[in-house]
């Protein structure tokens, strides 16, 4: 899955930077219906990171059903942290 793809896909649009609070809403709404209808492992892991980014994620146990996947979860998500925290350091 290409993120543009996944983008147009759920909001309308590759531009998060345009979209409206109630575009992003109805797109997250999208995503989590998604979500949950989804089997296919990587493609669950996609939905499940862009929701997270948009601070919407479900909890990682009723998601990935494999240690092996929760663990890639925390890892995405503690590279997310460190992202945020190299960027609001004036560098």
């Amino acid at each position: 899955m290409e993120l543009d793809d996944i983008l147009i896909r759920y909001f309308g649009t590759a531009y998060i930077e345009t979209l409206t609070a109630a575009a992003e809403h109805a797109g997250v709404e999208r995503m989590q219906v998604d979500l949950g209808l989804e089997r296919d492992p990587g493609k669950r892991f996609a939905i499940w990171s862009l929701l997270y980014q948009f601070g919407a994620a479900p909890d990682l146990d009723a998601v990935f059903a494999s240690a092996t996947e929760r663990e890639a979860a925390r890892n995405f998500m503690d590279l997310m942290a460190a992202g945020e925290a190299d960027s609001g350091d004036g560098a």
